[in-house]
């Protein structure tokens, strides 16, 4: 059986995933799909607007066969990272032929020479990019500019010319080097993102939108009227579902207490040992809090952001302070190393044939299971607590929420 695998955070799904999923098939000539999805937090440092089990159902029903979890280790770093986490799982699961992403400009053929260049970092490239971070730039886009500096020094102007500004292209090109640097053997594919910009906060097609358009309806308070043309019915469905049983959508605003707390009660000091934690960021937060009149996730994000500090690295860093990340938990001798375990959040009937065959070629072990594997493996117990405090987010959550990953099984379709 043919595999191709998506890596992918569904907050929500909605009609441009369906047509990822559907062209993912079609060019692959795949028959089933795997899809790496990020669990309770993601990867621009955000809370999922609905759970991971609500998420994966709506990938099931959209069309993925088996829906692996990214570990929060992975899912809420910056794309190199995130990037690597998800290829290395769907390395280790021995099934996945193809990988297929979306992107703005679907030039595969710039997006891989720039990756078989830059596989190694060669120092050149690490110096071009130190200059550039030296000038005040954010990551990203000191970034950006050294590949398209280094590409233009070496004569690849095609591949120079790429912009890699734009979000799709630069998690496309991070895929590739990652493919390239654990030397899989995984072939990719890419698809133009179509109609709807990643980041588009408002619904401009009758049939597809971006999830920021669509979380931007929901948040408002918009009913499922407003979105019915842009996400499939079995997403309205599962929606319906979690709001009338009390599981309303999250945002970092009902987690900010709790975020609060964690600032008040600690030192610059202790600040520090968070992960990406940097350049004085811990005495910029402590001094920006007594000046906020009224205290709000918005307001310390406003107070503190600059142009190095941008707003997806700020709420990376605090939610590091969140979950309690520190720094030496996420090494990245320790990341290098990937992931030791594929935990299986949910499968169809096509999924289970694959989770049979997964058993057999898999490098790493497979859980079904949070339970029965406490304490084995090194970044199980971050995602188990990781959606403790997000199930904490809902009223009168008690044990048996608190604590979903250790009571309940994978999602079956």
């Amino acid at each position: 059986m043919r595999s191709v695998g998506v890596i992918v955070e569904y907050n929500p799904f909605h009609n441009g995933h369906l047509y990822h999923l559907q062209q993912s098939v079609s060019i692959t000539g795949a028959d089933a799909v795997v899809a790496v999805m990020s669990g309770s937090f993601l990867q621009r440092g955000e809370p999922a607007m609905f759970s991971k089990r609500a998420r994966t159902e709506m990938a099931l029903a959209g069309g993925c066969d088996l829906v692996i979890e990214l570990p929060v280790a992975y899912s809420t770093q910056a794309a190199e990272w995130f990037a690597y986490g998800a290829v290395s799982i769907l390395q280790a699961t021995g099934i996945v032929n193809a990988l297929c992403f979306g992107s703005e400009d679907g030039d595969l053929h710039s997006l891989r020479a720039i990756a078989s260049c830059l596989a190694r970092e060669p120092e050149a490239f690490r110096l071009m990019l130190r200059e550039e971070l030296g000038r005040g730039a954010s990551y990203p886009s000191a970034y950006s500019h050294a590949v398209r500096q280094y590409m233009e020094t070496i004569g690849e102007r095609q591949a120079a010319s790429l912009p890699l500004a734009r979000p799709n292209n630069t998690l496309g090109l991070h895929y590739l080097l990652a493919l390239e640097r654990i030397g899989s053997s995984i072939e990719p594919y890419t698809i133009i993102r179509e109609k709807a910009e990643y980041n588009q906060s408002t619904i401009t097609d009758r049939h597809i939108a971006s999830a920021t358009a669509i979380r931007s309806v929901i948040s408002g308070g918009g009913g499922l009227e407003q979105i019915a043309g842009v996400i499939p019915r079995s997403t309205a469905d599962i929606i319906s579902r979690e709001l009338a049983a009390g599981r309303e959508p999250l945002s970092w605003d009902n987690f900010y207490p709790k975020l609060l707390h964690q600032l008040l009660s600690h030192s610059a000091g202790q600040l520090r040992s968070y992960y990406e934690m940097s350049e004085g960021l811990e005495h910029r937060l402590l001094q920006a809090l007594p000046a906020i009149e009224k205290p709000s996730f918005e307001a310390l994000i406003t107070a503190v952001k600059t142009r190095r500090y941008t707003r997806t690295k700020l709420q990376r860093v605090l939610l590091s302070v969140l979950l309690n990340h520190q720094r030496e938990q996420l090494a990245p001798e320790l990341l290098t190393s990937g992931v030791d375990y594929i935990r299986v959040l949910g499968f169809s009937a096509k999924g289970r044939k694959l989770l049979k065959q997964m058993k057999k070629t898999a490098s790493v072990p497979v859980l079904l299971s949070a339970a029965r594997n406490q304490g084995q493996h090194r970044y199980l117990e971050l995602d188990v607590r990781a959606s403790a405090v997000y199930e904490l987010a809902y009223p009168d959550a008690g044990p048996q929420q608190l604590f979903r990953d250790y009571y309940e099984p994978p999602v079956m379709l």
